[in-house]
């Protein structure tokens, strides 16, 4: 049990929904634990659709885990929105939710944030987005005591009234490369403003996604603090005996270890995905190429290049024996353990972003000794130093000479694969809880020497 002094700091659950498993995900489970690690009472708050609707604890729990319990039809779920949109205003209060262990968890073990408590406003997150939109304001939650602190891990237009709500803004892509995302950009900008302008500190991820919010939303630099990510690995996966990695890839994806490049992340515009598979096309390497992640907005357009022309395969010829392979393959999921595998199997991961506030997919490739290519823009300089080839990501001439040097040149791959995880070792969950515990002492969360 936690100390009476330890402080009480509350997360939102927004991305932390049980099916996701995006890098804003791990951003917000690897700061529960962080928290945790500092000694504070963890409170998590959720916005799920039905795990308050019973005075029975049970059916609580059992709604937090399947939203289906007791879900209302068409036109009654229509008429609570409009109802909604009435009484917002007024604000919503959090319920908890009893986690008794009554319903078997190991399913979701590794998705769940650590937590002291769970908390709920039945479909908070569509409310607040209603709401803002409506009001130009943030939407108030009480709780009968409010946390010292409640952290936002992402720009929403809520607040917790009693608490200090500080937000996380992880970068500001939709005002710096618009044409990538589908957000309405004159709502989130005045969202963004309002949050810079009212909140009672923002955290972001890195020194560029920093100077980003001063200069573009005009926040004091002394209101915004760069905590970065931290990168961590289970041993388990990381030791891994590469016999048993061979066996995964191979038999799961037909892959043979170190005769293929990796992409791990969503298909969408800001990935750079179309130039990326572009220079891999022109580089004129045979090992192949694999996309790991779901396809997003506008992920037609990225992968074109693969879905339009059949000729993107070629003939190998084994022991006398002639078969197709496709130069590039795309696989929509692969459970962690089998990520981490494919990314210690690769020959590299190319990872050429138009724009991260972060980046994990590169860091935690190198955390494994993986070389990385990666963007010369944004965050990657920072996040990657000197362990990694940078390129333009604009320039596939360029991407495509990389691709043919990390192909060939085993010595650079060698280099690479030293120094990755020394420079992940900057990020790593003991420095990460230093940076936090600075972070939070600035609204006023004191720790226990």
């Amino acid at each position: 049990m936690s100390s009476p002094r330890s402080p009480r700091i509350f997360l939102d659950g927004y991305n932390l929904a049980l099916e996701q498993g995006t890098g804003v995900a791990t951003y917000a489970r690897n700061l529960s634990f962080g928290l945790r690690d500092l000694g504070a009472e963890v409170g998590v708050l959720y916005g799920t659709v039905n795990s308050t609707v019973s005075l029975q604890s049970l059916i609580r729990e059992i709604g937090f885990f399947d939203p289906m319990v007791g879900r209302p039809g068409k036109w009654m779920r229509i008429l609570k929105n409009v109802q909604r949109a009435l009484t917002t205003p007024f604000g919503e209060i959090a319920t908890q939710v009893p986690m008794t262990g009554r319903v078997v968890q190991e399913t979701y073990r590794s998705r769940l944030p650590y937590f002291d408590s769970i908390w709920n406003v039945q479909r908070l997150f569509d409310s607040q987005r209603m709401h803002f939109s409506l009001y130009r304001s943030r939407l108030q939650v009480y709780f009968r005591k409010p946390p010292q602190i409640m952290h936002w891990t992402y720009p929403l237009a809520l607040k917790v009234t009693g608490a200090k709500n500080i937000y996380t803004m992880h970068d500001l892509v939709p005002l710096r490369l618009p044409y990538t995302t589908l957000d309405n950009k004159r709502l989130y900008f005045s969202l963004a403003r309002q949050l810079g302008r009212r909140a009672d500190h923002i955290f972001t991820v890195s020194e560029a996604s920093k100077k980003d919010i001063v200069n573009l939303l005009g926040v004091p630099e002394e209101r915004v603090t760069n905590t970065y990510q931290a990168v961590e690995i289970p041993a388990k996966l990381r030791n891994k005996p590469m016999s048993d990695v061979a066996m995964e890839i191979e038999g799961t994806f037909g892959l043979k270890p170190g005769r293929y490049f990796l992409f791990v992340g969503a298909i969408e515009p800001k990935k750079n995905i179309g130039r990326m598979i572009e220079a891999y096309l022109a580089s004129g390497v045979t090992d192949p190429l694999v996309i790991v992640g779901k396809k997003a907005w506008k992920s037609g357009q990225e992968l074109r290049l693969i879905s339009d022309n059949a000729h993107v395969r070629y003939l190998l010829t084994q022991n006398g024996v002639t078969e197709t392979r496709y130069r590039v393959q795309q696989i929509d999921y692969a459970s962690f353990p089998l990520l981490v595998s494919l990314m210690r199997g690769a020959k590299a991961l190319l990872f050429p972003s138009l724009y991260e506030g972060f980046g994990l997919p590169a860091l935690e490739a190198m955390l494994l000794g993986t070389p990385v290519m990666t963007s010369n823009t944004a965050s990657m300089p920072e996040v990657v130093g000197d362990a990694a080839m940078k390129v333009d990501p604009y320039d596939t001439a360029a991407m495509a000479e990389a691709i043919r040097t990390l192909d060939t040149d085993e010595a650079l791959r060698d280099r690479l694969a030293a120094a990755g995880p020394v420079r992940a070792e900057l990020f790593s969950p003991e420095r990460y809880k230093l940076r936090l515990a600075e972070a939070y002492a600035k609204v006023g969360a004191k720790w226990q020497s």
